[in-house]
């Protein structure tokens, strides 16, 4: 059953790039165009996925894979879903335990900040674990079709560690991420902010990294709709947007800080510490236990530099993902579909200003770490340049 055009629910999870979204209700902005939210959260971005597919939900805060693997009919049922609006850039982390944050250091040949020395300490690490006849080390990230799992693999597989072959990847919700790692099921994990810092805080994580010294331009969430109600309720989506576009300014201005990160930090929203909430927004995180800090003002882009506005260049990257390890088969159609899920065009018939400062970014708009620069007019091309793939 389609809700009315005032009344809405939507669904998140309760991670920090979901900012846009709960301060746009509870400060007001979305009442102040007339629509009535619930926000209900979750803990698995399944039952996210499979609520906003059938209609529980009007609306959702939704990994951009998933978005995309719903649209093209991958591993589930196909419903083509539109993405209007960014509601994060960047803003994961990969987190490993005090013990093989160890043996990757002890091992690195460089500086273990730098990706590539990391990917490559880590791939010694497992040959000297595979000669001692170890199990094979496990990995936590939060779905098959999500950024989690793409940054992890783009990481490993830089260094020469095939992420199929040479370690285990599971699935677990974000919220289970800490007290896996506390409990040795996994040894590290890649998942968004507030849960790298709390490992940290608990002292049984290091920060490895944080995604944008993978990848500095990294669509990450967003604000996801089914493409039949957007298209039934055309002035509510509009107006949905302009709301989240406010909130997301709110956000970003420093001198509303205080008063985000209460916002977020409500136990019915992230239900962490507001100091947790705040140094993510701040991208001012802590790493180590012994409370070693590390800045980067690309931690978490939540409206500026463009992060709001949804670009079609990142969901080629994300479908390129799903291609380079088996998860789609490469064609132009299915490439054109997924460029497709991300629609510039709906956020700016909502938001007026439309011309975002994009001076300093990525010329291909992904800037990775490693290999060519990204070019969606030749996947193939792209794809085939990288040793380790399934495709």
């Amino acid at each position: 059953m389609i809700a009315s055009e005032a009344k809405l629910r939507i669904g998140f999870i309760p991670l920090a790039d979901a900012a846009a979204l709960i301060v746009a209700v509870d400060k007001g902005f979305t009442a102040a165009e007339g629509l009535d939210v619930e926000l209900v959260s979750e803990v698995s971005w399944s039952n996210v996925r499979d609520k906003l597919n059938i209609g529980l939900f009007d609306a959702a805060h939704l990994l951009a894979p998933i978005a995309i693997a719903s649209s093209l009919g991958l591993g589930h049922v196909k419903v083509p879903i539109v993405a209007p609006f960014g509601l994060g850039v960047n803003g994961n982390a990969i987190t490993v335990s005090p013990a093989l944050y160890a043996a990757i250091a002890a091992v690195a040949e460089g500086n273990i900040i730098d990706p590539l020395v990391s990917a490559r300490a880590l791939a010694r690490v497992i040959a000297k674990r595979n000669a001692r006849g170890e199990e094979p080390l496990t990995f936590g990230m939060t779905f098959p079709f999500s950024t989690h799992n793409y940054h992890l693999r783009f990481w490993m597989a830089a260094g020469g560690v095939d992420p199929d072959e040479d370690v285990r990847l599971v699935v677990l919700p974000p919220p289970y991420m800490v007290e896996s790692l506390a409990n040795g099921q996994v040894d590290g994990f890649c998942v968004g902010a507030p849960w790298n810092s709390v490992a940290v805080d608990l002292g049984i994580g290091f920060i490895l990294h944080f995604v944008c010294e993978i990848l500095p331009r990294a669509a990450e969430k967003v604000l996801a709709v089914r493409s039949r109600w957007a298209d039934e309720h055309p002035q509510t989506l509009l107006r949905l947007v302009r709301a989240h576009g406010r909130a997301a300014a709110f956000v970003e201005d420093t001198t509303n800080r205080e008063e985000v990160t209460a916002m977020l930090a409500a136990p019915n929203r992230i239900g962490v510490a507001a100091e947790v909430i705040r140094r993510t927004l701040d991208g001012r995180m802590k790493v180590a236990p012994d409370g070693t800090m590390r800045a980067s003002d690309r931690y978490l882009l939540i409206g500026r530099t463009g992060a709001a506005r949804p670009d079609p260049v990142q969901a080629a990257w994300l479908y390129g993902q799903m291609v380079r390890w088996g998860q789609a088969p490469l064609s132009a159609e299915l490439l054109s579909a997924a460029k497709s899920v991300f629609r510039p065009d709906l956020y700016d018939a909502a938001i007026a200003d439309t011309a975002p400062d994009l001076e300093g970014e990525p010329a291909d708009g992904i800037g990775a770490f490693a290999g060519p620069a990204f070019d969606s007019s030749d996947l193939a091309a792209h794809i085939g340049s990288w040793k380790i793939r399934r495709a």
